[in-house]
């Protein structure tokens, strides 16, 4: 048994060596402070034959693998600035990593490639590093139109902002008052509004908070038909928001939804729904991008740090 373990590792690796020569891997040089550069990969994946229902008007936009020692359990993101060519993305993950890299974009404005990847360990107040992963299992991400970033934590449930562009000692600001299960806590977080922030609980219930938190709509919001909310952003063309909905039972079943939230608190209909044979994983990430023809959206998976799973990147654009 355990020479044929070793047949398999062998295998495994080697694949994996031929799979590295078709990939754009990048590491950045040395940083100063908390930085670090890590390496990154980056290969293409289509959206793949079946599977994938797309509202009409919305069309795939490229997607990445993205592998990495440092880009495991990837959990949010959000873009913080874009051009024509490329678009800067922040990401949060489970281990308490905040993590910059650029995304690469072709001349019709294709997802190309990744790289340039930094990561920084989330620190405390006190500004120690966060451990172990109960105390550092951050979330959601949101960054403010002032460029304040806010990260939201599960296990111990909290909302801290690490001030504008990250560069401060993190202070705890409003979160909902309620009681969240352990492993099912403040999962989407997004902008609202010049100052506020919007809060989705995994398994129902969304917030608007800016002093404090207050719920949306006159009743709960909750995911039906066994999902549960993953990720959030703010509509860059409207009142509302697109929000992730996950059902996730592997290995054989993982699916994700989005639909658009209104400010009142009502669920469109799906405008992207992925389930297999298309290329899905454990989606927990989105981040929307106004366009000259309507907004991009891009949704990232989750690899739970299992070698099974994938770090997906994939863009669809949508209709104004």
């Amino acid at each position: 048994m355990k020479r044929a373990v070793l047949r398999i590792l062998g295998a495994l690796t080697l694949m994996g060596a031929a799979a590295c020569a078709a990939v754009a891997t990048s590491t950045p040089g040395p940083l100063p402070g908390l930085d670090r550069a890590i390496r990154m990969e980056a290969r293409h994946v289509p959206l793949g034959l079946g599977g994938a229902t797309l509202a009409p008007g919305v069309r795939y936009a490229g997607g990445l693998i993205l592998r990495g020692p440092g880009l495991h359990g990837l959990s949010d993101l959000k873009i913080e600035s874009s051009t024509a060519d490329d678009a800067n993305a922040w990401v949060v993950s489970d281990f308490g990593d905040l993590i910059r890299f650029t995304l690469r974009l072709d001349r019709n404005g294709r997802l190309t490639s990744a790289d340039t990847a930094i990561s920084r360990p989330l620190t405390g107040p006190d500004g120690t590093i966060l451990t172990p992963k109960p105390n550092a299992d951050a979330e959601g991400l949101a960054i403010l139109p002032n460029g304040e970033v806010l990260v939201s934590f599960e296990r111990d449930h909290r909302i801290w902002s690490y001030g504008v562009g990250a560069g401060e000692r993190p202070v705890a600001v409003a979160a909902p008052a309620v009681a969240l299960p352990d492993n099912e806590g403040l999962e989407a977080l997004a902008a609202a509004g010049p100052t506020g922030w919007l809060a989705l609980a995994e398994g129902g219930g969304a917030w608007l908070c800016a002093i404090d938190c207050v719920p949306m709509g006159r009743s709960p919001l909750i995911p039906a038909d066994d999902y549960r909310f993953t990720g959030a952003d703010r509509d860059p063309a409207g009142d509302g928001w697109f929000v992730v909905e996950r059902f996730y039972r592997p290995p054989l079943d993982m699916r994700v939804r989005v639909r658009r939230l209104s400010a009142e608190g009502v669920l469109s209909a799906p405008l992207i729904q992925l389930r297999p044979p298309a290329s899905v994983d454990n989606f927990e990430g989105i981040a929307a991008v106004a366009t000259p023809t309507g907004t991009r959206l891009y949704l990232l998976s989750d690899d739970n740090a299992n070698p099974l799973q994938k770090t997906l990147l994939l863009a669809f654009d949508t209709p104004g």
